[in-house]
């Protein structure tokens, strides 16, 4: 599945009753060739308010890692939307660079989900975005809290820290997700996972010590047999491979995010990731039509 190029739009996620209003970068197949857009110190390979491609398009959601934004994941989005993909990046309230006050704590896993959910209403009912979106093909993508996010969204039933469920609800818009160094603690209790049913493509990184591979796979084998898991740990890999190179600029040692384990290329790494999970994503939600 592909077209000639990818577009990019800022949106405005609208407020609900109980939810306020929040940022999203929307991105899209488009007639028109792949240009390059900047927003801030980062580099877009998209081009800015160009044409939607005609028709309905499958829709993925990226749901970004604690504290962090929803800029990072630019080589993961971009490469869907030339596949054909409309893509939908948000930042989390109170969980994001710009605003840490909940960072970590039970109510941003709480709320992280429904922002989620969230986001989707409102696309659907979006005048030109609902007419675009094929709502039968639904997948998300999450990194650290964000497959958190996504796993809850798949059926899982996280724990507070305290040790009591909390409030979240499966999305049946959800047809696979991918988790990228997924926050799974949450999942630990007996049962957490039983209400599991969509395909999942799970990423891991070998050094990775926010989410060690091994205490992910062990939460994950709680996982109802019949639920599809693929899991793949990524040699040399660190827990934040999996967001797109920054500028030389910003890569430093006193900013984790843009370091990796030595000996990791994580341009090289980038040159094939997004192809892997897009191949995930065609195969279990695109072969749903």
């Amino acid at each position: 599945m592909s077209t000639s190029g990818a577009g990019l739009a800022l949106w405005q996620v609208p407020a609900s009753d109980t939810l306020p209003s929040f940022p999203a970068v929307v991105f899209y197949p488009s007639p028109v060739a792949t240009g390059t857009t900047v927003i801030g110190p980062y580099t877009f390979a998209a081009t800015r308010d160009a044409a939607v491609a005609p028709g309905r398009h499958p829709l993925c959601l990226i749901s970004h890692g604690g504290g962090g934004s929803h800029l990072l994941y630019r080589s993961i989005a971009s490469h869907l939307a030339e596949r054909g993909w409309i893509v939908v990046c948000p930042e989390h309230p109170y969980d994001n660079r710009n605003d840490r006050s909940r960072v970590n704590t039970d109510e941003a896993a709480r709320d992280r989900p429904r922002h989620l959910t969230h986001t989707i209403d409102a696309l659907l009912a979006h005048e030109t975005w609902g007419a675009h979106i094929d709502a039968g093909r639904i997948g998300v993508v999450g990194h650290s809290m964000g497959g958190f996010a996504a796993l809850a969204m798949g059926g899982g039933q996280p724990w507070s820290i305290t040790r009591v469920p909390l409030d979240t609800r499966a999305d049946d818009h959800i047809s696979a997700a991918v988790l990228l160094a997924p926050a799974v603690g949450w999942f630990g209790a007996p049962g957490a996972l039983d209400g599991v049913r969509i395909p999942l493509l799970v990423m891991v990184g070998e050094h990775d010590p926010v989410t060690p591979a091994g205490q992910v796979r062990e939460v994950l084998a709680a996982l109802p047999p019949a639920v599809p898991l693929t899991l793949d740990v990524v040699p040399g890999a660190g827990h934040f491979a999996f967001i797109t190179p920054f500028p030389a600029e910003m890569r430093r040692p006193d900013f984790p995010p843009s370091v990796d384990p030595p000996g990791f290329d994580r341009e090289a790494f980038h040159a094939t990731l997004p192809s892997r999970i897009a191949r995930f994503l065609e195969d279990h939600v695109l072969s749903l039509r």
